[in-house]
């Protein structure tokens, strides 16, 4: 590995952000000049390779972070409330990817596209926002811009990626048993995934949402420090294994084409629209998967509503949604000198 460079750490390293989150640091060129990975007991020996080198997996402890300037967390929300006091402490910054610190007063919540100004006001700690949260503001930023937002019903359809890798497997094992006539078990969730579709994402609440649909309530508001926006959500798991799709209905408070719409979507960053339906050109999840780019397509009026727009919005979970964006947070800091 190069000598000059940033020691970075890997939290949750052999996890499936994590792993793509190394990959993501050398696709992107990210000035590592030594990485440490980090993950429970049961993983150390193991070894992942990071341009060319086999590095060794390490077991985390609360002195793992000594002369770390950057560590990536990917392990989980109990993992992250643990330790990353404990790196920021030491010095590194820690951009978390869980929902330990999302709705933090003091933590920011950054997605690079739509509020990267807020990343140089930490304290030590970053968090990452959901996985559909990201994509969806992603898109809807240009138009918030443009013509204000008053009201947000998104429906998800969410990859079993963003389970994990056991999610993945049971998967491909559930079609694979029932095409050859026998019984798809389930371990993982709460019923067949393959062939169906469950409105079910993380724990039910007292208001009848789940945890998941919550999420996306309250962090678009914090992102975009606007806690008059509504939001309704319905979250979707589907037997997709990359890439999240929302249907996205919003009302903006001043009216906003849909060939506007397009054009503002055109130009913004982070964004390709994919909006040809008449020839079958929309946004889907095979093409969205291995990319960083959230697509956006099938964009119309909503006449059920005053202002009312339509759209249908694709991205990468495990990139965009969780390693890529985690990266160009860290991207940001470098820029303005703040690691």
């Amino acid at each position: 590995m190069a000598q000059n460079g940033f020691k970075v750490a890997v939290v949750g390293a052999t996890g499936a952000v994590g792993n793509l989150m190394i990959k993501v640091l050398e696709q992107r060129a990210f000035p590592v000049g030594s990485l440490k990975l980090l993950a429970s007991a049961r993983s150390v020996g193991k070894t992942l390779a990071f341009r060319g080198v086999e590095i060794p997996v390490e077991e985390l402890t609360e002195d793992s972070f000594n002369d770390i300037r950057l560590a990536l967390f990917s392990a989980g929300g109990s993992i992250s409330k643990k330790f990353a006091p404990a790196a920021a402490r030491a010095g590194a910054v820690v951009i978390d990817n869980s929902n330990a610190f999302r709705m933090d007063p003091a933590v920011p919540l950054v997605v690079p596209e739509v509020n990267p100004e807020a990343a140089l006001s930490h304290s030590g700690i970053i968090a990452n926002p959901n996985c559909s949260t990201i994509q969806m503001v992603v898109a809807l930023k240009p138009l918030y811009d443009a013509a204000g937002i008053r009201r947000v019903v998104v429906t998800t359809f969410q990859a079993v990626s963003g389970t994990g890798k056991r999610a993945i497997e049971e998967l491909q094992n559930q079609v694979a048993d029932i095409m050859q006539g026998r019984e798809a078990v389930h371990r993982i969730y709460p019923h067949q995934i393959a062939f169906n579709c469950l409105p079910h994402i993380g724990p039910f609440l007292d208001n009848g949402f789940s945890e998941e649909e919550m999420k996306m309530v309250h962090e678009t508001r914090k992102i975009f420090e606007d806690s008059r926006i509504r939001v309704c959500a319905t979250t979707v798991r589907v037997p997709v294994i990359y890439g999240h799709s929302e249907s996205v209905n919003l009302e903006t408070e001043k009216p906003l084409s849909p060939e506007d719409a397009r054009m503002l979507l055109k130009n913004a960053p982070g964004v390709r629209v994919v909006d040809d339906p008449a020839n079958a050109g929309y946004p889907m999840p095979l093409d969205a998967a291995g990319g960083d780019l959230t697509l956006v397509g099938r964009i119309r009026t909503d006449p059920s509503v005053e202002n009312g727009l339509a759209m249908w919005v694709v991205a990468d979970n495990i990139r965009k949604g969780a390693a890529t964006n985690a990266v160009q947070i860290a991207e940001i800091l470098l820029q303005h000198g703040r690691l």
